[in-house]
């Protein structure tokens, strides 16, 4: 144990990294969630719900009016995560005991991060109205409740976790084989004695990582097309975006994660060892990219730390593709990161490369 120290790292590393995740990272309760607001009543009513919610732990009330099109554009690209919209007259229905309706639209890909929020809601903004009812206009006050819900969980109506869960197989998949066989395979070839043979031709070490890389790329699709005819048939989840578009995504996922194991090969001088680096990379992967849980919910440290890894940003393409249709417009912001991600490792991997041969 004293003579293999990285082994003995990970017996205290690994163990260490699950309890700071677990009791600082996780939460299942997530709050202080993205919401804009829509109305088309300048009455006091809708004012005295919007600030009722801002003092809710839940809500992020975004400061600035939206249209009913922006709105909808920030719930598509994630960037809201409930629209709230007050209809024109809202505060004259309600003073004549018309029941007025509030529309209340969540981003329901994730179905645990919106549901705490939505029982909050209704309670509070009911609570609120009948206040400010009762200050303003007492004979107003009825002892039924003042206001009507409509709710649309969008991208998945009946809140069904296998929508949420088993697009993201497909990038959870991706990460472990991936990584894992890629550095494996190459520290056998160490082990073995035939790296050094590899190197005696004529080809160049380049070309060597690039005939380890190739094959995987394909294990790779092959992997996703049982995923995504799974995920079809079986669990009828419904695809709604481009199989073409979600395939270059995959592509340069794929890349950004032979290229991380890669650079693990290059660290390790065992299989075993290799095994236990690309589980060091695969646990913070999982745990930290919204996968098991919200990633709103966890704090923004945890945040900052899971959006380096490239399945954080994988698993919101793929939701955003197979469950809204986004297009490119939409999952841009969450393809450059990942690409900034693959330059960093593949430039690593190959300097280290280039030193191990030396």
């Amino acid at each position: 144990m004293r003579r293999d120290r990285l082994t003995f790292g990970m017996m205290f590393g690994i163990p260490l990294m699950q309890l700071i995740v677990f009791g600082y990272a996780i939460n299942t309760d997530p709050k202080h969630l993205p919401t804009v607001v829509v109305s088309g009543d300048t009455g006091p009513v809708p004012g005295a719900v919007v600030q009722a919610l801002r003092t809710t732990d839940y809500f992020a009330i975004q400061p600035e009016p939206v249209s009913e099109a922006d709105a909808q554009a920030m719930l598509a690209d994630g960037d809201a995560q409930f629209v709230i919209t007050f209809p024109v007259n809202f505060t004259r229905d309600l003073l004549r005991n018309g029941h007025p309706q509030i529309l209340l639209q969540a981003d329901a890909t994730d179905p645990v991060a919106v549901g705490n929020a939505l029982g909050a809601m209704q309670s509070v903004v009911q609570q609120s109205a009948t206040r400010e009812l009762q200050g303003s206009f007492p004979a107003a006050v009825i002892p039924a409740p003042p206001v009507d819900f409509v709710v649309h969980a969008m991208y998945n109506p009946e809140r069904r976790s296998q929508l949420n869960i088993v697009p993201a197989l497909l990038g959870l998949v991706l990460t472990m084989t991936m990584v894992n066989i890629t550095a494996m395979a190459i520290v056998r070839e160490k082990e073995r004695g035939t790296m050094e043979n590899l190197l005696s031709t004529p080809a160049r070490p380049a070309e060597v990582m690039l005939g380890k890389i190739l094959p995987y790329i394909f294990v790779g699709y092959v992997q996703a097309c049982v995923i995504l005819a799974a995920a079809r048939f079986l669990f009828d989840v419904p695809e709604l975006g481009s199989y073409a578009l979600l395939g270059v995504c995959m592509l340069l996922f794929i890349m950004a994660n032979l290229g991380m194991g890669i650079l693990l090969s290059t660290l390790a001088t065992s299989q075993l060892q290799a095994m236990q680096m690309a589980f060091f990379f695969f646990l913070p992967s999982m745990m930290l990219s919204g996968f098991f849980f919200p990633f709103r919910g966890m704090p923004q440290w945890a945040q900052t730390l899971g959006s380096i890894l490239p399945l954080s940003h994988f698993l919101r393409i793929v939701r955003g593709i197979v469950l809204k249709g986004d297009g490119y417009v939409e999952i841009w912001p969450q393809i450059w990161p990942i690409g900034l991600f693959f330059l960093v490792v593949m430039t690593l991997a190959v300097v280290r490369f280039r030193r191990t041969l030396d």
